[in-house]
């Protein structure tokens, strides 16, 4: 008998430890997982006991998230192309917290919010809230204070990942914002005025909601590397060509919960306490909240997310077209039908994904997957998510009668988006001017084999003083063809008779100038 228990114990130790065993091995080829799987082997050991039945009370959800809400602190040095003025935020009285264009040119500090969704440090924020800054600062709940690192920015969504070298951080569940519905209640947590974790409380006031902030800023860069020929026929027709089209994606989820600046980046849960949205930007006369607030949904975020830790970059699929939306106030004399629901293709861009499909300008996308497409961010957040190679069924009118087609998303390359680069700006002091090398995409529009562009100017510098704006792309320095800022430095010295000669090419044309070396 024993010798029988004996053996039971033995049977149930090895059991014991081969599944702790299991389990550990299994937690360690986690670590280099998705987002999702990182977040899925956490909350099965940290579920949420949360309850929002009943009488609404968020003080469950509150106390969950407010301790995975960091606040994240930037400084810039003083640089033409700092934060400030510059930002398509501050249509949004720069929601950021920045003070508008009389501060761009200085040194300055800002502040924003950013959520931890991992143990080991990952920490979602807004693009705008990184972007051009010279150092990142996290300060955590317990007032730690942990220098952060950009993992990847997305202009194209607003969205930045971030990281801190911290391990057993405090997490916030992502939930899953098809689910979200106009009316349920919200909670905004960040922190807002410099002041420390704040929780407002709202409801849903709208979903798939586009105010055109990013596209608006998209759209401006497009214009500005347009040749001759491309602005001359957009000045005529209103419109840019296929392979300039906007890339952006706006889908947000709109809230009355109180926003303010400096909760750019901060969390939108609902009352479970899950993560529904990431907090981006505001509506609002006074720059303070009036009931008009934007987050990013955290389906899409998730998908940015994931490809910034897998790639390093975001892999995005292309259908290939320009539509407009239908009905109200969309309907102009150039679309030839009386629909009043869909997106009406204006243009295929050719050799694109919808173009291999058979579409063709004109049609009219009544459905994606099967769900009835409304308005714009109905298809943009739908492919958004999506990756090259993945398929997608667009149902479409045409002639009267409806067609479904099986579209196989393609790259950027297959519509001529080029990805926006995240290369940090280098201050060249002599010449007061900030730097990053030109993209493959750049040289080859221009037909140039080198450059550097010009992403700042100081003001009362050299570029400044003789009028070069941010935007040239420049060449050669003293006859040196320059593809980094270290190329410029080292051609800097190679002066003749105390000036220095430099050439340049934007959509304007060539350029070759000159100045005394100071």
């Amino acid at each position: 008998m024993k010798k029988i228990l004996g053996i039971t114990v033995l049977a149930a130790f090895i059991g014991g430890a081969a599944a702790v065993g299991g389990y550990k091995l299994f937690e360690r080829n986690q670590i280099g997982g998705t987002i999702s799987e990182k977040q899925d082997l956490y909350f099965a050991n940290n579920p949420l006991k949360i309850s929002s039945a009943g009488t609404a009370d968020f003080t469950q959800a509150a106390a969950a998230v407010a301790p995975g809400v960091v606040h994240i602190k930037t400084t810039y040095a003083a640089k033409g192309g700092a934060q400030g003025g510059s930002s398509p935020f501050d249509m949004f009285d720069d929601f950021f917290g920045g003070r508008g264009r009389q501060m761009q040119r200085q040194p300055r500090a800002a502040s924003g919010s950013g959520v931890i969704i991992s143990q080991d440090g990952y920490i979602v924020t807004n693009n705008h809230v990184v972007e051009n800054a010279d150092k990142v600062e996290v300060i955590l709940t317990d007032r730690r204070k942990v220098e952060a690192k950009v993992i990847g920015r997305d202009p194209n969504t607003d969205l930045a990942l971030i990281k801190v070298s911290a391990n057993n951080l405090p997490v916030v569940k992502m939930g899953n914002s098809d689910n979200v519905q106009v009316g349920e209640w919200v909670l905004a947590v960040g922190y807002p005025l410099d002041l420390n974790t704040t929780v407002t409380a709202g409801i849903v006031s709208a979903k798939a909601r586009s105010i055109g902030i990013i596209g608006r800023e998209q759209q401006q860069e497009q214009l500005e590397n347009l040749s001759e020929e491309e602005v001359q026929q957009f000045n005529r027709t209103g419109k840019l060509p296929a392979s300039a089209m906007n890339s952006s994606i706006e889908s947000f989820i709109q809230t009355d919960a109180a926003i303010n600046p400096g909760n750019s980046g901060g969390a939108l849960v609902n009352a479970n306490g899950e993560l529904i949205g990431i907090n981006s930007a505001i509506a609002s006369q006074s720059g303070y909240n009036q009931g008009y607030g934007f987050a990013i949904p955290v389906n899409l975020a998730r998908k940015i997310v994931d490809d910034f830790m897998k790639y390093g970059s975001v892999k995005r699929g292309y259908i290939g077209v320009s539509f407009a939306p239908l009905g109200g106030d969309y309907n102009n004399k150039d679309v030839k039908t009386t629909e009043t629901t869909g997106l009406y293709i204006s243009d295929v861009v050719p050799n694109g994904a919808a173009a291999a499909a058979g579409i063709k300008a004109g049609d009219i996308i009544k459905k994606v997957d099967g769900i009835t497409v409304y308005d714009s961010p109905d298809l943009q957040e739908k492919i958004g998510r999506l990756n090259p190679g993945d398929k997608v069924k667009l149902t479409v009118l045409r002639d009267g009668s409806l067609k479904d087609y099986a579209i196989t998303l393609k790259g950027e390359s297959s519509v001529g988006v080029v990805a926006t680069s995240t290369a940090k700006a280098v201050e060249v002091s002599k010449l007061g001017a900030t730097f990053v090398p030109a993209t493959t995409a750049q040289k080859t529009k221009f037909g140039i084999n080198s450059g550097v562009v010009v992403s700042s100017v100081v003001t009362g510098k050299a570029f400044d003083n003789i009028g070069v704006e941010k935007g040239l792309i420049i060449t050669k320095v003293n006859g040196v063809p320059v593809n980094s800022v270290a190329d410029v430095q080292k051609a800097l010295p190679q002066t003749r008779n105390n000036m220095i000669y430099m050439s340049g090419v934007s959509a304007q044309g060539t350029f070759n100038f000159s100045f005394p070396a100071q």
